[in-house]
């Protein structure tokens, strides 16, 4: 992965700002930005992703400019070809496994049965080793289970690279180590940059090809 940002953002609420300026550049696969809690790690992975817009600066990934303040480039969410996963997760209670995992892809799966599926779908299922579970509803899987889903349906746009905003605080500490292990294991696998933001150092040392250590919303250590 080639990634090289230099941003600047203030972001105002009940009369308090907050200001993040942060500037890094690496070649690393796999990057972990690693703070405590509005340390500016999430208004960070945001501005990657298209959700908030810097003030001003740029943002170069895989060699293309998603934002340059100077230039005026600043392109949608949608345009940026990356995946998000979202803390919540935030899959669809009313879909069951298979069709939230389709709803990334432009046709979904009416009933969720095996031989309506298209055949990416499936290989997911299996990879993810969800295949049981495929015709079951959020509510009806557990914490590992709806990280699976997230991620499948993350990863079966081909995003040219994955963003994970805290992907293990939910998890108890025996489901956190099995979950960073498949994580490991999948995104070895399928070689797709990762960019993951946590507060725990253990994720750090297991993803972290590049570590950015953030406080106040700025950068304050790299390795």
């Amino acid at each position: 992965m080639n990634i090289d940002f230099s941003v600047h953002k203030t972001l105002t609420a009940y009369k308090r700002s907050f200001t993040l300026d942060a500037t890094y550049q690496t070649e690393a696969n796999r990057l972990v930005i690693l703070g405590a809690s509005g340390s500016g790690k999430s208004v960070l992975l945001k501005t990657i992703a298209g959700l908030i817009t810097p003030d001003s600066g740029k943002i170069i990934l895989q060699d293309r400019c998603l934002f340059d303040s100077t230039t005026k480039i600043n392109l949608k969410p949608q345009q940026r070809s990356l995946a998000y996963l979202f803390q919540s997760y935030a899959l669809f209670p009313h879909l069951n496994v298979a069709q939230n995992i389709s709803f990334a892809l432009h046709h979904s799966i009416i009933n969720g049965r095996k031989h309506s599926m298209p055949e990416a779908v499936q290989y997911w299922l299996e990879l993810f080793k969800l295949e049981g579970i495929q015709f079951q509803y959020p509510d009806e899987i557990s914490g590992g289970q709806k990280q699976r889903v997230a991620l499948a349906r993350a990863l079966i746009v081909n995003p040219k690279a994955i963003l994970l905003d805290e992907p293990f605080s939910a998890l108890d500490t025996n489901l956190r180590a099995i979950m960073r292990k498949e994580l490991a294991e999948v995104q070895e696998k399928l070689k797709i940059p990762m960019i993951l933001i946590t507060h725990d150092p253990e994720d750090a040392k297991v993803f972290g090809d590049a570590i950015i250590e953030i406080e106040n919303g700025h950068i304050i250590k790299t390795s």
